[in-house]
């Protein structure tokens, strides 16, 4: 069981690592003026909603099978997602929007937001690797 549990969360963070990674080449792409301000935000903002989703996953199965480290871990970012989302004023396309990613910085800073999800999910990875061995040797 315990392994079961290690392996649905390797396969959800290797999801969130492969978003982390398309969201920090689609911003690079609107940086290099390879694609437009318009077309970026969409793209990204269909992604926005799943990552929070396989985040909660990630978070909600920690805690139902009482992994409480690797909950607490998790739980920020959860919460930081919902906040975002949350957070997007009306009349915004979503969490990117084509008229204010170039104001305001907000290009550096949802790049910097990607390349440390991008972090994190690295070292989730390997959490979750290490655990899954582990479970799967204790069994």
């Amino acid at each position: 069981m315990e392994a079961a549990v290690f392996i649905l969360s390797l396969v959800d963070c290797c999801a969130l690592i492969f978003l982390s990674v398309y969201f920090i080449i689609t911003l690079s792409d609107l940086e290099c003026d390879y694609i437009n301000a318009r077309a970026c935000c969409s793209k990204l903002n269909k992604w926005v909603i799943p990552e929070m989703v396989g985040q909660f996953l990630s978070t909600m199965i920690m805690l139902v099978s009482m992994h409480w480290f690797i909950f607490l871990l998790n739980l920020p970012v959860a919460v930081w997602d919902i906040y975002r989302y949350a957070k997007v004023p009306m009349g915004n396309m979503g969490v990117f929007d084509p008229t204010e990613i170039h104001n305001r910085g907000q290009l550096k800073t949802h790049m910097k937001e990607a390349m440390i999800k991008l972090g994190y999910h690295l070292l989730c990875f390997f959490i979750y690797l290490y655990s899954m061995i582990l479970a799967l040797i204790n069994d």
